[in-house]
């Protein structure tokens, strides 16, 4: 796929959601991708436990690519052990001991049993890239996209049998790419607290090998939406006073 068709995709998501932030595309990969470089934000000191990252959490780097191109490696991500199990940087055995999962557990939050059960890359890849989709010159694992409740509400339509996810957020990306299917995620409070994210934002993750597909079925019932729309506000119009 070439960097034209990535910016024609783009904007036809945009314009068909009425998206207030551009698509992202998420790569996985073991090479460095050519002429990117790498997320270079300072270390902070590391807890007693070794525990540290270039961001709070990998969902970060969601928010750092919104207008930035950046490729980061498993340490960039190590300061929340969720995260880096989702992505496939670590196994669950080698994050049991550390301290924000206990802090995770203790509060209730999840439970031991959850974790083999949480959607995972499978392949320890030493790359994860993050930038627009716009900007993107191959095909992104996944497209990353910020919605509200009526663009949810637009995904749902286009596509039946969508998956609706909860915590962890980060492991809609695994299901994107290891599964080729389009999830959304409600949120958890441990991303939207790093990340930022509004109380009325969602985020859904798409398979970048089924993009061209999605984005179709979405223009497709976006027009019925319109159309719909446009009966609803005319047929109103009679209870105005």
């Amino acid at each position: 796929m070439s960097q034209q068709n990535n910016q024609k995709l783009a904007e036809d998501l945009v314009s068909a959601l009425a998206l207030q932030h551009q698509p992202l595309a998420i790569s996985f990969t073991q090479e460095p991708m050519p002429g990117i470089d790498l997320f270079s934000d300072a270390m902070p000191t590391p807890t007693e436990d070794g525990r540290t990252g270039r961001v709070p959490a990998g969902c970060v780097f969601w928010m750092k690519a919104a207008t930035n191109t950046f490729s980061t490696v498993a340490e960039d991500h190590a300061n929340c052990s969720v995260g880096s199990v989702t992505h496939g940087f670590k196994t669950l055995e080698e994050v049991g001991s550390k301290s924000d999962v206990g802090a995770l557990v203790g509060a209730g939050w999840v439970a031991p049993e959850m974790f083999p059960q949480i959607p995972v890359v499978k392949e320890r890849f030493r790359f994860v890239t993050y930038g627009p989709l716009k900007d993107s010159q191959s095909v992104p694992d996944v497209v990353f996209l910020r919605i509200n409740a009526k663009q949810a509400m637009t995904l749902s339509d286009a596509l039946p049998g969508l998956r609706f996810e909860g915590k962890p957020q980060c492991h809609i990306i695994a299901i994107a790419k290891e599964q080729e299917t389009v999830a959304v995620s409600v949120g958890c409070m441990l991303s939207r607290v790093r990340t930022g994210l509004p109380n009325s934002e969602m985020t859904c993750a798409i398979p970048g090998s089924r993009l061209a597909e999605v984005v179709q079925m979405i223009k497709t019932t976006a027009v019925i939406d319109s159309t719909v729309a446009n009966y609803a506000s005319e047929d109103s119009r009679r209870f105005s006073s």
